[in-house]
């Protein structure tokens, strides 16, 4: 039997400036009879933060799990004056895209410079050098993050958003855009409406250059247009690749019901949605964009506009039931078990449309299942690269330093940060990290860490028991 509990959140103890935006207490069912007290506590802090530190299943006790539980919903009010004391020692995670975006033009400025003077001194490299300090502070910062604050749920959901809109650091110019993704696009976002991140999504730079449809207009064998210069890219026409993932991936899901009809009139509703060059950010182009009349899913969108026909596109697709059970799946995937059950998908996703997309409801409701108390569950997941090496670093005590060597240990085993090629993602199933040669790499990372020589931390002593517990296999799963 599941009886509600309703937390009193507004009487916890936070900094004032932590508080932000007031929201309601949350209602969590009580907890599953199949584990008992000690294993739902480790089960939530194995899933719900990036791995228990010492003290931590005392504090989660001692505070109650279900007031905890409550609290990492609503990040607004923890306390996170570490992580905050911590990232003020970044000098370049704040600067603006268009700043970034005058690095790289000089950076190419320089670099044609030293091929036209090679036979005499090489010009300056300050401005390369800035640039790749810049995009390396993203990634060391994001896994600070991780390691360090004390609004673990919160950083799991940017992580998860963050693949699940997944962009390529490595293909051309979207790493320009990446400081701004995580800090403008992802971040305010993660807990909030689902298609107030779509739509931040859809028009962030990052994603726009990343699946091109930043050069994407109206299929001039349609209709006259007088000659406008993009800008972006080299070729001009309608441009179908963000349209099609924006329905495979990013909402209905690969079976969510649509047709090549409408990745065609998607794309078309998208034309003139680009990229203004200098500043880095959004600009949409009324003289590229097809005003013709479209059909989206059999609903019409009427001839004559301009931004509107993208923004309905938008409101269409986050609204669809497929989309509701696509990002619930993943959620369940992420969250509880690889096979995602149907049970709670099917629960979850009408609490995502009753709820019109509220991303923190639709979560509370996967994580306070009977499902995720479970024993089946429990354990049952396992770790990503990027979860195992914070794992490793928050059972230590360790905190990683401002060089990018910590984030490099992350992808020599498998899973660069803002390094996954393909728009899918990285996979969060067991079969795409277990193998032979995966295993090895872990055990070596396992000895490496307990042993404190991982490059770029600062480990506290492990004791032989931790040191045995970092290479065993039982660390392998959350």
């Amino acid at each position: 039997m599941r009886r509600i509990l309703l937390v009193a959140i507004a009487t916890t103890a936070c900094s004032p400036g932590a508080l932000g935006r007031w929201h309601p207490p949350l209602a969590v069912p009580a907890l599953s009879a199949d584990l008992n007290r000690d294993e739902r506590i480790d089960h939530a802090l194995s899933r719900l933060t990036y791995g228990a530190r010492p003290g931590d299943a005392q504090r989660v006790r001692s505070l109650g799990l279900e007031r905890w539980i409550a609290l990492q919903l609503v990040p607004e009010r923890v306390d996170d004056r570490r992580l905050d004391s911590l990232l003020s020692e970044y000098r370049y995670l704040s600067v603006p895209t268009r700043e970034i975006s005058s690095l790289y033009r000089q950076a190419q400025a320089e670099r044609r410079q030293q091929q036209r003077d090679s036979a005499s001194m090489p010009a300056s490299n300050d401005s390369r050098r800035v640039l790749q300090l810049t995009l390396n502070e993203v990634a060391s910062a994001r896994l600070l993050r991780a390691v360090v604050s004390e609004r673990q749920l919160y950083e799991q959901m940017v992580e998860f958003w963050e693949n699940h809109f997944n962009v390529f650091s490595g293909k051309g110019q979207t790493r320009l855009y990446i400081p701004s993704y995580d800090r403008d696009v992802i971040r305010p976002h993660a807990l909030g409406n689902f298609r107030d991140l779509l739509g931040a999504v859809a028009k962030s730079p990052a994603m726009l250059f990343y699946l091109d449809n930043a050069q994407s207009s109206a299929d001039t064998t349609r209709r006259t247009l007088r000659p406008v210069r993009l800008q972006i890219g080299r070729r001009r026409g309608l441009n179908e690749n963000y349209a099609r993932e924006l329905m495979e991936l990013h909402t209905l899901g690969v079976d969510g019901g649509y047709t090549q009809d409408d990745v065609v009139n998607v794309a078309r509703a998208l034309t003139g949605w680009t990229i203004e060059p200098r500043e880095g950010t959004f600009l949409f182009r009324p003289a590229v964009h097809d005003a013709e009349e479209k059909f989206v899913l059999g609903q019409p969108l009427a001839a004559g506009r301009g931004i509107e026909d993208g923004d309905q596109v938008l409101d269409i697709l986050a609204s669809h039931p497929s989309t509701a059970r696509h990002i619930t799946r993943k959620l369940a995937i992420r969250f509880v078990s690889d096979s995602a059950p149907a049970t709670l998908v099917d629960r979850c996703s009408a609490v995502f449309l009753a709820k019109k997309g509220d991303i923190r409801e639709t979560l509370q409701c996967v994580v306070a299942s009977p499902e995720f108390f479970s024993k089946a569950a429990y354990r049952a997941k396992v770790k990503t690269p990027y979860e195992l090496v914070v794992s490793a670093l928050r059972a230590t005590g360790g905190v990683p330093d401002r060089t990018p060597r910590a984030a490099q240990t992350i992808a020599r085993l498998g899973q660069p940060i803002f390094g996954r090629q393909t728009p899918d993602g990285w996979p969060d199933q067991a079969q795409e990290w277990m193998n032979a040669g995966a295993m090895v790499n872990r055990v070596n990372f396992g000895l490496q860490v307990a042993s404190g020589r991982m490059p770029g931390v600062l480990l506290s002593r492990a004791d032989t028991a931790l040191k045995a517990r970092l290479t065993s296999p039982d660390f392998q799963r959350r």
